[in-house]
């Protein structure tokens, strides 16, 4: 743990301008996250989350002693090694930063992408999409369109479904949007698995008591 009391707290690593968006809006609320104020950078890997998988140590290495801890997120859709589980990917990868940041460093490899955090039953998620008011609802409409199945909580091509949401009502694609999802939508709604694994490190780092 670097001694010098002006370090800063977090350094993300990010495999694009979506995961950036989101993880700045998240990080924007410490309370409903449940963690002190932080300060922190990020950046956009510049080959995506393949760049981060096979890069991400490497291109943390030099910031080990200006800060306290880092964070790598990907999608392992795109990463070059899609049919690895995402823990295996995790643990490849944090045992390469941990030569260099030992236990500081932790990796989260969202599966399969990104989107996977979007699919909440949160009523913003519509209002965001531009689905707010619209027959039938979005949820409905998932259905209707094969995206969706009956009972369950996201739909299995999380980011097609997306794409073709907004396609619908003519909104643009933007990484805006996944900013406003994480600075609107419930914390508590999202019960991805890499998501509650995102809160366990923060808290675990970042806890009030430790300001």
């Amino acid at each position: 743990m670097p001694s010098d009391a002006k370090c800063r707290d977090l350094i993300l690593l990010v495999a694009d301008g979506n995961i950036l968006q989101a993880v700045n809006g998240l990080l924007s609320r410490p309370e409903a996250l449940g963690i002190r104020a932080i300060e922190k950078v990020a950046f956009p890997h510049p080959y995506r989350d393949a760049g981060c998988r096979t890069g991400g140590a490497a291109y943390l290495k030099p910031f080990r002693d200006q800060y306290r801890h880092a964070l790598v997120l990907f999608d392992r859709e795109g990463s070059g090694r899609e049919d690895t589980p995402r823990e295996v990917l995790e643990r490849e990868l944090e045992a390469r930063l941990s030569l260099d940041w030992g236990e500081r460093a932790r990796v989260i490899v969202l599966d399969p992408e990104l989107e996977a955090w979007l699919w909440s039953d949160s009523p913003q998620v519509d209002i965001v999409l531009g689905w707010a008011g619209r027959v039938p609802p979005l949820r409905s409409w998932l259905i209707e369109q094969n995206f969706l199945a009956e009972g369950a909580t996201k739909p299995q091509r999380p980011k097609e479904a997306a794409e073709k949401a907004l396609l619908h009502v003519w909104k643009p694609r933007s990484s805006k949007i996944y900013g406003e999802l994480a600075r609107k939508v419930s914390l508590v709604r999202c019960e991805d698995p890499s998501f509650r694994r995102l809160l366990e490190i923060l808290r675990g780092w970042f806890s009030p008591l430790s300001a």
